[in-house]
């Protein structure tokens, strides 16, 4: 932290040089931060006059505050790590209070002192400290005893020298002189001072000889005037001033340049004059006479022959060197000759010339670029060009630098046990020498000091003492000149003190910055805190600003700031308070401005001029005529708001303005007055039809901001010129220049008649406003946007919305919202205080701040249980109001299967399934599939197998019915049904419960009952539930178990009537198995006699892999297949070599009753594969061609 004082800032308390750097990590600091009155210095400023206890200032100027100056060391991150508390340059109050303090030297004369001879010397030389220093001299290095010197007098109090030299010999008195002043705490130099009597010496007598030129030709006169002290002021003149051109010209030197002659040119009193600026004494040259004369051809002859291309007549040859000094001003020059004259121009080789510093003089002949610098060494070419061609000269430039400050060393205010360091940070070219002193002595002949070190251009004091206060000064020099500087070191333990008068009132107008003062001293350095009346802390953020010298900044005033401020100061040695007050005044505003006028002579023309102003303020009301003062007429009368101008005349026209002044601030308005002829008295009546026609409205003006509140603020403005249709209203818009800068949003509408609206506003909004009028055309263009106005941050004023919980996984709850927009924030630093605690459960809540998000995830929460959930929005002001609860549910896991599966109600084509709820719903359950589907469909004898799938959606029933699809049998078959349960959950897994059962499917195929025989379709055989899960919950393909044969011939009941208990029936059923018997035998016996068989035959030949014993497992039956060469069952598919494969005969039932020869009869019986006619085979012989009996057809169910 560290500022530097403005040289000229000094009151009867303090006052300190302005070095430009100085370093500091921690010790103590005097915070110069007073009120200027109407202008300010310091960083921010400082006093130069004593501002009393209760005084107002008018802060009416403001400077831009440097914030961001820090300190970065110069010699690695040792020094750094080392240097645990440093400083920064100080001053010590020098009030009626004793505080040591070091000599530091406050006025002295320049390095280069040049007096008149006719006048006393004074050596200036003035020093401060505590106590007051003594003052002693050196002359030419060596002590230089004042007292004995009756010419010379010491100022009491001072060590300012008067020296008399009248009478005496000037040049005795010159020499260097170096100043000393001296106290117990240390002795401060300073700078050697190089005296010089100012010199006018007159020209040596010298006889001029007469200059006899030719036309044309190109001609020097040369001056040479006297070393003078300082040197000379050069100019030339004959009997009056002599004319300077582009053809005539003096040199820097002051020698005259014809760069060709002309007879005008001949003149007998050519006189060069020096004018000696300390003796104001003008020296002159005796006349030199100049004769042109013609050559010896005609005139016509002479100027063809005579141009010549240019050629330069100074510097000479093709280049020449130049040096100058880094911060003087760099003077390049090239005077050419030639016939036309030469024009000059100028460049530099490889770049720019700077133009903000360059100028040109005498014709373009001379270039000066002031406050030169490194960058400008280079190349400069000056060209010389006429009609017959060009001349070019190089000067190369050199930069060197007499020694300049990067960081002169500062005062050090340290308490005991600090660190701090000294800087001597010097540029120059060459690069200069750095010297250390220590009280005027060099530092390495001073006592020895453990505390001290030094390091090149850094002087390092660790853990200083009381008493070890001294003064260091730094020396550097090169060829070029020297720097000195003083740097004093005052060890000192201080308790806080605030400078700044107590009860100061600082008037400033709203929307403007407002700098309240808190200047501290203290050792070690005071903290600033600052509060507002009393209670509310001020933090360093928008709207505030605190400086680090103490200063508090309001960037933006409003009225709402207004009020007692007090800044507190305190180190570990006490703290000290300081009250001040904030007044924020309206801004004066011309309501009503004066209007142009155009008045015929001899009438009146009045002028308003209202105004609105704050009314603590008595404004002061000033007209002007064409920005003059009022004729002193007494036909002018000037009111409180109007300028009445009676028996106006031609004289009266011109532009008035009105000026209201208040002490803090003006505005003004001006309207013109033109003088009209007076209308004749009319003769003639002659009436004139107008057409008026609407247009869209002026846009309103002058939009003013007043009695601006927390949250409101009074928009008043002017409407514009309706263009002859009546406004209807105005619509005001605002744009947030913080949040959505360049977006204009509607805000409110006022009535067409009302120049005045009450805006409500939000907190931490950077408003401007603007207003459209509305008349019966349509809208006017926008006003010019209102000043800015900034609403102070505040805690939200609302919470986020649609708060919502809900699980996405086992175990987490997601808290989402929707955000709060920047609009809505209410301040910096938005966040949200996320708070959830499981319903029902005696437990705190538990809580999360996000910030920049819209959603929150808890996790480890057990599975679906309910949550209560609040969101509160909050930011560096506060938080929102207490939010509302959300009840929301954690995670969902996978159902439990449904508690039991049972089958009512079975029919013949239909059953109705009942089951319970799952044990743990683990979530909401959306839902029951119902999954059913017929299982292999096996035919003991010649069945093939038809797979049928079914799926029925359900909501949250446990019941459903449902018909069975159609499937006929065929002899004896088993339908195999398996149904799946499937809880559709909402992660959309779902868990199978698998119900199967089965069916019998007895089919006759007697053919002499097949027609009268009727369908019969279920018995139900067996029943049980499984799983179809895998580890994870998900849903598995269900596998079915192998089918099985029941050869059971039962009776089973009609639809209608139970068939097993008809007579009729029985009686059937007993002639079937009769004539079954009968076949039987008939087989048998055949068989017995050696009748052919074709099946016993192949099957003697090789065995069929078909026909198998029944598996255990399942409870099926092996099935045979007849394999003779006859014709293949309908629908079954015959390999090459007369077997058929299990695999290949699972065919559909549709296969066995539908097409070709083999159809079902009325009755639903398989008639085809027994009647049908049998393809006969050219290899098979005699074989049988009857068809098969109805014993062989049995032989399945053996």
């Amino acid at each position: 932290m560290h500022f530097s004082l403005k040289d000229n800032c000094e009151d009867p308390f303090w006052r300190s040089r302005s070095p430009n750097k100085s370093i500091k990590i921690k010790s103590a600091l005097f915070c110069t931060s007073l009120q200027c009155g109407f202008r300010l210095c310091h960083s921010v400023d400082c006093p130069d006059r004593v501002v009393e206890s209760g005084q107002k200032v008018f802060i009416v100027t403001h400077l831009t505050m440097d914030r961001n100056r820090k300190w970065v060391p110069g010699f690695g991150a040792v020094l750094l790590i080392f240097l645990s508390h440093t400083t920064s340059a100080l001053e010590v109050p020098l009030d009626r209070k004793y505080l040591p303090q070091p000599p530091t030297i406050t006025l002295q004369s320049p390095k280069d002192y040049i007096f008149d001879p006719r006048e006393n010397i004074v050596i200036h030389c003035e020093a401060k400290g505590k106590p007051h220093p003594s003052f002693s001299w050196t002359r030419n290095g060596t002590h230089f005893d004042v007292e004995k010197d009756s010419k010379v007098l010491m100022k009491p109090g001072s060590g300012t020298l008067v020296i008399d030299i009248s009478g005496e010999k000037a040049e005795a008195y010159e020499g260097t002189y170096q100043c000393t002043a001296h106290n117990e705490h240390g002795t401060a130099v300073s700078n050697s001072i190089f005296i010089r009597q100012s010199r006018s010496p007159l020209w040596s007598k010298e006889r001029n000889e007469a200059i006899v030129v030719q036309m044309g030709v190109s001609l020097v006169l040369q001056c040479r005037p006297p070393a003078g002290l300082p040197p000379p002021v050069i100019f030339w003149m004959d009997n009056s001033e002599l004319p300077l051109d582009k053809r005539v010209s003096q040199a820097l030197n002051g020698d005259l340049y014809f760069s060709n002659v002309l007879p005008e040119d001949t003149r007998n009193d050519y006189i060069c004059y020096a004018r000696f600026p300390h003796t104001q004494t003008i020296q002159q040259k005796q006349p030199i006479s100049v004769t042109t004369v013609a050559a010896l051809y005609n005139v016509t002859d002479f100027y063809s022959d005579g141009e010549r291309r240019p050629g330069f007549m100074t510097p000479l040859g093709i280049t020449s060197t130049k040096m100058v000094l880094r911060g003087e001003t760099l003077e390049l020059e090239c005077i050419a000759d030639g016939l036309p004259t030469p024009e000059i121009s100028w460049q530099k080789d490889g770049g720019e010339l700077p133009s903000s510093r360059m100028s040109f003089y005498n014709f373009k002949k001379t270039l000066k670029v002031s406050d030169v610098n490194e960058a400008d060494a280079g190349d400069y070419r000056c060209t010389a060009t006429n009609k017959l061609g060009t001349a070019q000269h190089i000067i190369k430039v050199s930069v060197k630098a007499a020694p300049f400050w990067v960081s002169a060393p500062r005062n050090l205010i340290l308490a005991p046990n600090e660190t701090g360091i000294l800087t001597c940070r010097v540029n120059g070219e060459p690069k200069p020498k750095i010297s250390w002193f220590v009280n005027g002595v060099p530092i390495e002949n001073a006592p020895e000091d453990h505390s001290r070190k030094v390091d090149g251009d850094t002087v390092i004091l660790s853990y200083v003492q009381t008493g070890s206060s001294a003064v260091y000064q730094c020396n550097a020099s090169n060829e070029f000149g020297y720097l000195l500087a003083n740097a004093f070191v005052n060890v000192l333990a201080e308790a806080p003190r605030v400078l700044t008068p107590p009860n100061r009132v600082y008037q400033v107008i709203a929307n403007n910055p407002a700098l309240l003062h808190c200047a501290s001293f203290g050792s070690p350095i005071p903290t600033i805190t600052w509060f507002k009346d009393s209670q509310t802390s001020v933090k360093n953020g928008d709207p505030y600003v605190i400086h680090e010298n103490g200063t508090l900044e309001i960037h933006v005033a409003q009225p709402l700031h207004s009020g007692k401020y007090t800044c507190i100061a305190s180190n570990n040695l006490g703290i000290k308070e300081n009250h001040v007050y904030l007044e924020v005044k309206e801004p004066t505003r011309i309501l009503k401005q004066p209007e142009y006028k155009d008045v015929h002579r001899g009438m009146s023309a009045v002028f308003e001029c209202k105004v609105k102003h704050d009314p603590s303020l008595i404004p002061t009301v000033i007209w002007l005529k064409d920005n003059g003062e009022l004729p002193d007429d007494e036909r002018f009368d000037v009111d409180v708001d109007s300028l009445t101008i009676r028996d106006v005349t031609d004289e009266d026209e011109g532009t008035y303005t009105c000026i209201q002044n208040t002490t803090l601030d003006q505005d003004s308005a001006s309207a013109m007055l033109t003088v009209v002829e007076p209308t004749p008295t009319p003769r003639l009546f002659i009436f004139f039809v107008v057409l008026v026609f609407a247009g869209n409205p002026d846009p309103p003006t002058d939009l003013e901001l007043t009695d601006q509140t927390e949250r409101s603020v009074q928009l008043t403005w002017t409407p514009g010129d309706e263009h002859n249709s009546p406004t209807q209203k105005f619509l005001i818009q605002y744009e947030d220049l913080l949040h959505q800068p360049g977006v204009w949003v509607n805000l409110t509408d006022a009535p067409g008649t009302s120049t005045t609206v009450q805006l409500k506003l939000s907190p931490y909004v950077y408003y401007s406003f603007r207003v459209l009028a509305l008349n019966g055309v349509g809208y006017s263009q926008p006003s010019q946007p209102s000043s800015q106005y900034r609403t102070n941050p505040s805690a939200p004023d609302e919470n986020p919305s649609d708060v919502q919980g809900v699980g996405t996984k086992p175990g987490n709850l997601v808290i989402s919202w929707t955000p709060l927009t920047g609009f809505l924030a209410n301040g910096p630093g938005l966040e949200y205080k996320v708070q959830w605690r499981q319903k029902d459960v005696d437990e705190d809540w538990s809580s999360e701040t996000v910030a920049n998000v819209s959603q929150f995830v808890v996790s480890g929460t057990p599975t679906y249980v309910p949550y209560e959930i609040k969101v509160q929005a909050l930011n560096d002001y506060g938080s929102g109001p207490e939010p509302e609860v959300v009840i929301g549910y954690s995670g969902e896991d996978f159902p439990g299967p449904p508690s039991f599966l049972n089958v009512v109600n079975p029919g013949l084509d239909s059953l109705t399934l009942e089951w319970g709820p799952p044990m743990n719903n683990n979530g909401r359950l959306t839902g029951y599939t119902l999954k059913y589907q017929p299982g292999r469909l096996t035919s003991c004898l010649l069945c093939s197998t038809q797979y049928y799938v079914a799926f029925v959606q359900m909501e949250n029933h446990v019941v459903h019915s449902f018909q069975f699809p159609h499937i006929p049998c065929i002899l004896s078959i088993v339908l195999l049904f398996s149904f799946f349960l499937c809880l559709q959950c909402l992660n959309n897994h779902c868990i199978l419960i698998h119900l199967k059962f089965s069916f019998l499917c007895l089919q006759p195929i007697l053919f002499s009952v097949l027609h009268s025989m009727t369908k019969i379709n279920s018995i139900i055989l067996t029943a049980w539930i499984e799983i179809w899960t895998d580890s994870h919950g998900n849903c598995l393909s269900p596998s079915f178990p192998s089918p099985f044969c029941a050869c059971v011939c039962l009776a089973v009941p009609s639809r209608q009537v139970d068939i097993a208990t008809q007579g009729w029936f029985i009686g059937l059923m007993c002639a079937i198995a009769l004539l079954i018997l009968v076949l039987l035998i008939v087989c048998f016996i055949k068989r017995n006699k050696g009748g052919k068989y074709p099946v016993k035959e192949k099957e003697d030949a090789h065995q069929d892999p078909e026909i198998q014993p029944m598996k255990e497992d399942d409870g099926t039956f092996g099935e045979y297949s007849d394999t003779e060469d006859h014709k293949p069952l309908k629908g079954s598919r015959t390999p090459s070599n007369g077997t058929v494969r299990r695999d290949e005969s699972d065919d559909s039932l549709v296969d066995y009753g539908e097409g070709g020869d083999g159809q079902f009869n009325e009755d639903g019986s398989f008639i085809g594969q027994y009647s049908g006619k049998k393809e006969k085979d050219t290899h098979e012989g005699n074989e049988s061609s009857e068809a098969p009996s109805p014993v062989n057809a049995m032989n399945s169910f053996v």
